[in-house]
Order: structure tokens, then C-alpha cells, then sequence
């Protein structure tokens, strides 16, 4: 099974990108972040035609999340649990049968934070804390889970062009990468650190100051692996060359193949 997680800054203004991509690297499911788009109006149809069902959770304007898949799910959940005043659309999981059982797998936009000195901080560092209660609780089931999505974390200092640039963002204050490490320590796998521990591995390029041409690029789209989906790990890995279509969105997709 081929499992990807892109950001697609906006569903309606890269759907030809998307259409174009979903025959490309044929993934048998799809994690999409900031479809920005209400249910309602999500370009369904384009999909629909190439064989993929379609989950979304939807915000006007911002946020939302979708799942893509060529098997319509068994189950679906949308929001993550822990605090029912959050109206923001950045949690859905999808569970899929296979022949050895099921699979779970989330698609999520963690809030950015920035600024730090703002509320939006504690909210970014509360959502993490909600999502590492959700994990743990998962892996009692002890089923293949996977995390995926723009985790808005630069996990270590290899995974950023310039640390030093970086420093005051609330992307890479100690507080959000411990709080990714902390998911790491519950059993998750960081899927294309698995795989690939070389420098300039980046999953995003800022659309100023020539960031792509300049390569000045950040991983924070990750996969994460609960223990029996990582034991069934065969490969993972980034599309970079998307980035350089016309009119792309500012990450670029990330993929395992899971032995499911």
C-alpha cells in the first residue's frame, strides 16, 4: 500500500497539479492538508473520475483536510478528541480493511504557532499534547497507524537549510520539537528518517526570497509509523521535482509503501 501526505495550499487552485500528481505516483490513499475549502465545494468530481473515494473535513478560507483513497473506508473520524470547543479542521483518520486486518491512518495539519508570542503558540504546543493523548491511546490497539501530514515541526537542526534562520519560529522552538520527540518516544517511526539520514531531505520551500531555486528548503511533513506499521516499512520518500511545476503549492508530497 503507498501512502502519501501533501499540503496542497489550497485544493481548487492546484487541482490540475493534484489530477495531474494522482496519476503520476498512483497512491492507493491520499493525506491532503489546507484543501481550504468547505465540504461542499471540494472539487470531488476530478478525483472521483480518476478512482479514488473522497473523506473531507473542510474549513471556508483555511485549514481542512481530506482523504483520497482507491477503497472507500470502513470507519471515519473527524476532529481530534480532547477539546470540543476547537472548530478548526485539522484532524480526520480513516480506517481501511486489508487482507491481514485493518489500518488507520490520519491526516493532519498541526497549527503553525507563529507568532510565538501570541495565543497561537499554546494552541499549537495544546494540539500536540491532544494528538500525543490520541497516539497513545491508539497504540493500545496495536494495529498499523500512520500519522500524516504538515506537522509544522523541524524535528533536528539536519532537517533546515539554516538553524540559525529559523531560530525564532515557532516551527523550531525546543518546546515543538520536544513535543515530536515525545511522539517518537510513545513508538512512532519517523518513516523517511528510517530510510534516508542525509542533509538538505526537505519537504518545503518558502514562495519568497527564492527559497526552491535556492534549495533553502525545511522537512516538516512527516509520516509517522506506529511499531506494526513500521515493521511492515519496505520503502519512503519524497517528490521533490513537483515543486517545480507551474503554480505549485509550497510542499511537495511525502510517501511510504507499507508491506499491507
Amino acid at each position: 500500500m503507498k501512502i502519501a501526505t501533501w499540503n496542497i495550499n489550497g485544493v481548487k487552485a492546484r487541482i490540475e497539479n493534484l489530477c495531474i500528481w494522482l496519476k503520476e505516483s498512483d497512491p492507493d490513499v491520499v493525506c491532503l492538508q489546507e484543501i481550504k475549502s468547505v465540504d461542499e465545494n471540494f472539487p470531488r468530481e476530478a478525483i472521483e473520475a480518476l478512482g479514488y473515494h473522497v473523506e473531507t473535513h473542510g474549513q471556508k478560507g483555511f485549514n481542512g483536510v481530506a482523504i483520497l483513497s482507491k477503497a472507500t473506508p470502513e470507519e471515519v473520524m473527524r476532529g481530534l478528541p480532547g477539546d470540543d470547543t476547537d472548530e478548526h479542521a485539522r484532524f480526520m483518520e480513516a480506517v481501511f480493511s486489508t487482507e491481514n486486518g485493518v489500518v488507520r491512518i490520519v491526516s493532519l495539519y498541526l497549527p503553525n504557532g507563529n507568532p510565538i508570542d501570541t495565543p497561537k503558540f499554546p494552541y499549537k504546543l495544546s494540539w500536540m499534547e491532544r494528538l500525543n493523548a490520541f497516539a497513545a491511546d491508539r497504540l493500545a490497539l496495536e494495529e498499523p497507524l500512520v500519522l500524516a501530514g504538515d506537522f509544522n515541526v523541524i524535528p533536528e537542526p539536519v532537517d533546515c537549510y539554516s538553524p540559525a534562520a529559523w531560530a525564532g519560529d515557532a516551527l523550531f522552538q525546543p518546546e515543538s520539537r520536544n513535543a515530536f520527540r515525545r511522539l517518537e518516544n510513545l513508538g512512532f517511526t519517523d518513516s523517511i528518517r528510517a530510510v534516508d539520514d542525509r542533509t538538505g531531505v526537505y519537504t518545503f520551500w518558502d514562495y519568497q526570497a527564492g527559497a526552491w531555486p535556492k534549495d533553502n528548503g525545511i522537512r516538516i511533513d512527516h509520516l509517522m509509523l506506529s511499531p506494526e506499521a513500521a515493521n511492515r516499512l519496505k520503502s519512503a520518500g519524497i517528490e521533490k521535482h513537483v515543486r517545480g511545476w507551474e503554480r505549485p503549492s509550497d510542499h511537495v508530497p511525502v510517501f511510504v509503501h507499507l508491506d499491507i
